[in-house]
């Protein structure tokens, strides 16, 4: 118990100094061909990376295209392929995991699982749209930092989807009855925890994962509080990022930016990127 009493100290703050609702220090690039993943050759239609504190994840998207088996193409929609690689030297030991990997295919799944009844796959029948994921490296939240930088990268290829997706990751310190989110290696390791993925305008869980036992009293408290966080700080970070990237490219285009916030549009407004229903 004394190293759980140590993730949060008596002034309530954790070992990095954070608040306990406060999250790592985020950093954000979208489309920069500067970014491009080293283990793909083509350049992909949308990328982008994202580092929440010392978790960095890239994400690449291309399509929608000709699917790469005929085989398994369907008529009615595209399919959605995700593929994941973390580098040998992303944590602190060295070591190259193979494809197929259990802990990589868990990681593929939940990605899956979290977009696929978001995109509106229906529009592109017969077609592929692939994700590729490389996580450079990984101090805590390696699955809610690529589910932000996919919602990013599917952005920027302009593939339709319903609402901004957004991951955090949080847990429950035992001892002072209190809820951290966006925990590091350390915290993820010492507290029980939840990760979900939250549709941010619709206020919609669409994935949650536990990774330890939490007593069914506190998990309704812990996904109200990670999902204010979701549709709090962590919105407006990656509203503001797809904003300058808007404007970026409509200035190349010889235009002006969009003088709205994205995240304020009403559900039935249809001027931003984001698809209604």
């Amino acid at each position: 118990m004394g190293s759980r009493l140590e993730i949060l100290n008596a002034g309530r703050l954790r070992l990095d100094g954070r608040k306990p609702l406060e999250f790592r220090s985020l950093a954000i690039e979208v489309g920069s061909s500067s970014i491009s993943s080293p283990s793909v050759l083509s350049r992909p239609d949308g990328c982008a990376r994202v580092q929440q504190g010392l978790t960095s994840v890239h994400a690449s998207v291309y399509g929608p295209r000709e699917a790469r088996s005929r085989g398994s193409t369907l008529h009615d929609r595209a399919i959605l392929d995700v593929e994941v690689e973390v580098d040998p030297w992303s944590g602190r030991e060295r070591r190259k995991r193979s494809k197929g990997d259990r802990r990589t295919t868990e990681i593929e799944a939940a990605i899956k699982a979290t977009f696929e009844p978001v995109l509106h796959l229906h529009l592109f029948p017969r077609s592929e749209v692939s994700i590729f994921v490389t996580v450079e490296h990984q101090d805590g939240g390696v699955l809610p930092c690529a589910i932000n930088t996919v919602t990013l990268a599917l952005l920027d290829a302009g593939i339709p989807m319903s609402d901004y997706v957004l991951g955090v990751c949080a847990g429950m310190h035992l001892a002072s009855n209190q809820t951290l989110i966006d925990l590091s290696a350390l915290e993820e390791g010492s507290l029980p925890s939840l990760v979900i993925a939250y549709l941010a305008r619709s206020r919609t869980v669409t994935l949650a994962q536990l990774e330890t036992r939490i007593h069914a009293d506190a998990l309704p408290g812990l996904v109200k509080i990670a999902g204010d966080a979701c549709a709090g700080v962590l919105l407006t970070e990656i509203d503001a990022a797809m904003r300058a990237r808007t404007k970026k490219l409509a200035e190349a285009m010889g235009g002006k930016g969009p003088p709205y916030n994205v995240a304020d549009i009403s559900p039935d407004d249809s001027r931003s990127g984001i698809e209604t229903s």
